[in-house]
């Protein structure tokens, strides 16, 4: 549920995504009356329902939702794409570019990531293959997702 709220609010997972992970939170044990809820929103309500619902929903859990923008959000955002990556939802091609695309060079986290999506963008001039910027993406993903977490900021008053 962490990632799918990261990943929603980077814009890179729809609200009925969101749903669909609090169905399966259901189905796996994890229950509460928010989550009951996010998980009862029909795809037509999802869009507006998800970001009144998610929050709680979270909470309930233990979990922290992020506010979007923030530096904990994006690097929450990060490492579930890495996660994506390593369970094989995306080639090590598309989580460097996902990363250089939404953060540029400006998330410290990630900056290696930008770097190598820029790699692979000179491929034919240099001396490396594809194959060995795929390997040093694995070894950064790994090193995202073994990475202590950011403690979330604390809310305005």
């Amino acid at each position: 549920m962490q990632d799918h709220a990261a990943l929603w609010s980077m814009g890179e997972i729809r609200a009925t995504d969101v749903v669909t992970g609090a169905c399966n939170a259901l189905v796996a044990g994890l229950d509460s009356p928010a989550l009951r809820m996010l998980a009862a929103c029909t795809r037509a309500e999802a869009d507006y329902d998800v970001p009144d619902l998610l929050p709680p929903a979270l909470d309930d859990l233990g979990l922290t939702f992020h506010p979007s923008g923030s530096a904990a959000g994006q690097e929450a955002a990060a490492r579930a794409l890495a996660i994506r990556m390593l369970a094989g939802e995306i080639t090590p091609r598309e989580l460097a570019f996902r990363i250089h695309q939404r953060f540029g060079h400006e998330l410290p986290l990630a900056e290696r990531l930008a770097n190598l999506d820029d790699e692979y963008d000179i491929l034919e001039n240099s001396d490396r293959t594809p194959s060995q910027v795929d390997a040093d993406v694995l070894a950064e993903a790994l090193r995202l997702t073994q990475r202590p977490r950011v403690a979330p900021e604390p809310a305005a008053h």
